[in-house]
This record gives C-alpha cells, structure tokens and sequence, in this order.
C-alpha cells in the first residue's frame, strides 16, 4: 500500500494542482489572456489538427536529437582525452566554461546570420547547450576511478584503449547517464529558443505564433506538449540505463 501510494504520489500531486488552478479560474473569473483555465487549455489542444501538432513535434524533435547526438559525439571523447593530459585539460577547461558561461539566446541570433536558418544552424545552438554537462559528468567520472584499479592496470601492463574502456569508463557509466539526462532536457530547450530566433516550424515556433495573436490558451497547449516531450525523453534515458546499463544504478535498500 505504501509503495503503491509513493508511486501515485507525484500524478495525485499534479491532479490536485489541476484542480486547483481550474477553481482559483472559475472563482476569481480571470480572463484567458491572463491566466487560462486548464479545461479552455484542453479545449485549445484539441482545436489544433493533430497532422499538425506532429509536424511541429517532428521539427522540435529532429533538431533537439540531432543535437544531444552531435554533443555525445563531441563531449565524451573531449572528456576522455582531457583526463589522459593535464595540458589540455588546463588548456580548454576555462574555454568550456566560457562557452557555457555565454546565454545562448544571445549567441543564437548571430549563429543564425552565420550559418542560415537551416538545420545546421540550430543543432549548433542545440549542441553549445547541451556538451558542457555531458563533459563535465563524464570527465568527473572518469577522475573518481579508484587509483588501485589503475596501479594494477599499469603494473599488468596493460594498454592504454584497454584501461579506458575496461575501468576507467565502467566508473563513469552513472556519471555520463547523470549528465545525458540533464542534456535530454536541455537539448528541447536549445531546440526552442532556435525556433524563437528563426523558424517556420516547430514547437517553440508554435508557442511564440499563437503568443503573438494572443491565443494564450493555444500557447499553453504547446507549452505543456513540450514538457510533456520533455519529460518522454527524460524518462527514455532512464529506461535505456535501466535496460543496458543496470549494474550502474544504486542497490535498492
């Protein structure tokens, strides 16, 4: 009974708070550009052909996936090579941070001159956003290898390709799938605030369309489809860990 009502815990939560924010609507009669009820919320979502949704979801999707996949490609061997030279390490650790440090939002317009309001463009924007927790998760997680694996690796002799694939990736398993779930979300995120800059199609490009003739209700149905997504691929990320990775996760007490 206990573990059945942890698990609802989180939906009867949410539910509640629906409820809530229908009643304060209703009683304190707000207008919908203000603060929309969830039921005229509803209503607006089923308004939108479906065809229509799915042709936003997929030119959110495409690009969000095509970035979090460029910054796996580009984070985790960067990780691994800093952690092998202490040179390089100190060379690009401050340039990482730096680029992390800039607002995307503000870089975003002037990636979009550069390099045209393509897909190229906005899987950059994507990726700047999304590579620095993938870098820094795996690059911590390769440095808390227990330094006694790695003496008897070296006293065996053992080359270098086998030490990082056989020990020293292993330990940064947990941490890696740590930062891939924060770049999941951050990867819609980029994905987004690329479609405020320069887009025809897209959820974000939804969301600013229908804010601009003010369909509050339309906005709020896109935005709570985009977390919604959001939250699919968060939770896909945990499933692969689950699946393939299930020695890396914490024993359950």
């Amino acid at each position: 009974m206990r573990k059945m009502m942890m698990n609802a815990s989180p939906w009867l939560f949410f539910a509640g708070l629906i409820v809530l924010w229908e009643v304060v609507c209703r009683v304190f009669e707000l207008p919908a550009y203000v603060l929309p009820a969830p039921s005229a919320i509803g209503a607006a979502f089923f308004e939108v052909e479906m065809v229509r949704w799915l042709d936003h979801l997929w030119a959110t999707l495409r690009v969000a996936l095509m970035g979090f996949a460029l910054s796996i490609v580009i984070s985790i061997p960067l990780a691994i090579i800093m952690m092998r030279s202490e040179l390089l390490s100190r060379t690009l650790y401050p340039l990482l941070v730096v680029v992390q440090a800039t607002p995307v939002v503000a870089v975003a317009p002037l990636i979009i001159v550069m390099m045209g309001s393509d897909d190229p463009s906005r899987v950059l924007i994507t990726c700047l956003l999304t590579f620095f927790p993938l870098v820094v998760s795996t690059a911590t997680g390769i440095n808390e290898t227990p330094p006694e694996l790695i003496e008897l690796s070296r006293s065996l002799d053992a080359p270098l390709r086998r030490e990082t694939w056989q020990i020293r990736i292993p330990y940064a398993i947990p941490h890696i799938f740590s930062g891939l779930k924060v770049a999941i979300t951050l990867a819609i995120i980029g994905a987004v605030v690329a479609e405020f800059v320069a887009a025809e199609k897209g959820l974000g490009y939804f969301i600013q369309f229908s804010t601009s003739f003010f369909k509050i209700p339309q906005a709020f149905a896109g935005l709570f489809f985009l977390a919604a997504v959001s939250l699919l691929l968060f939770k896909s990320v945990q499933w692969t860990q689950q699946i393939f990775f299930a020695w890396s996760l914490p024993k359950k007490k």
